[in-house]
């Protein structure tokens, strides 16, 4: 379980050094692991000698009720929402303090993510992380704002202050705004999706490059778009995040 929650958080693919290293392994003791793990298809070996996740763990993964079923439910309008601006389109729930990437579509005239399904994203740099830490428990809140704000680019915010008067301003406004926070030169407008108790259980954005990031733009067709899937979220949604949605219509 070590060895596989060193991939949890994606980025660059670890070798086998990097592994124990994030595992707390001995060398000896993760070389035999991982090789049981690649050859039962739970991970991959690539040439340059890193790893990466198997088709294997991805099946078993992807069956998980509160990730398949919002995919279902989502798909179509994200697909509208790329239709209607060509930028990137990515759906983000909140998972131990970040942000869960459950589907993206990218868009080949936008600017460049590198962003994966199943990666998991800090909150406080991106459009889906601020819509998701400015709607969650307040418990949830005070423990991001507590901790560490790391840099991740030029305008990062790393103040929590700074931080507390931003998700104020996405609770006021229903949406929230980053640019080049995440990444230097792309930019991200993110609103949330509600349950049928109007509570938000998961959220949309778009992401563009800084200079083509126009809210009079970008803005309409997300709200349009999450407004959307909220309805069809609270028609079949089921309990809490971690329990099957009802996609037969019976609601």
């Amino acid at each position: 379980m070590a060895i596989l929650n060193a991939f949890a958080q994606g980025g660059v693919r670890p070798n086998l050094s990097e592994i124990c290293r994030r595992a707390g392994l001995p060398l000896a003791t993760g070389h035999r692991l991982v090789g049981e793990l690649t050859e039962g298809g739970f991970l991959e070996r690539v040439p340059d000698g890193t790893y990466r996740i198997g088709t294997r763990l991805w099946r078993i993964g992807s069956q998980a009720p509160a990730v398949m079923g919002l995919r279902e439910l989502a798909l179509p309008h994200m697909e509208d929402l790329y239709e209607a601006t060509h930028d990137n389109v990515q759906l983000g729930v909140l998972r131990d303090d970040r942000v869960l990437i459950v589907e993206r579509l990218r868009g080949t005239r936008s600017v460049p993510v590198v962003t994966q399904v199943g990666q998991t994203l800090p909150l406080h740099t991106t459009g889906l992380g601020k819509v998701l830490l400015a709607h969650a428990p307040p418990d949830v809140r005070e423990k991001v704002l507590a901790g560490e704000l790391a840099r991740y680019a030029s305008r990062s915010i790393t103040d929590a202050d700074d931080l507390r008067r931003s998700l104020e301003q996405v609770r006021r406004s229903g949406y929230a705004l980053t640019r080049d926070e995440m990444t230097l030169g792309a930019s991200s407008v993110g609103a949330p999706v509600r349950d049928g108790s109007g509570e938000v259980v998961a959220a949309m954005s778009l992401v563009s490059g800084t200079r083509g990031a126009d809210l009079r733009r970008l803005l309409p067709p997300l709200t349009t778009a999450v407004r959307a899937l909220s309805r069809d979220v609270a028609a079949h949604w089921r309990g809490r995040p971690d329990t099957n949605f009802d996609t037969s219509g019976a609601g």
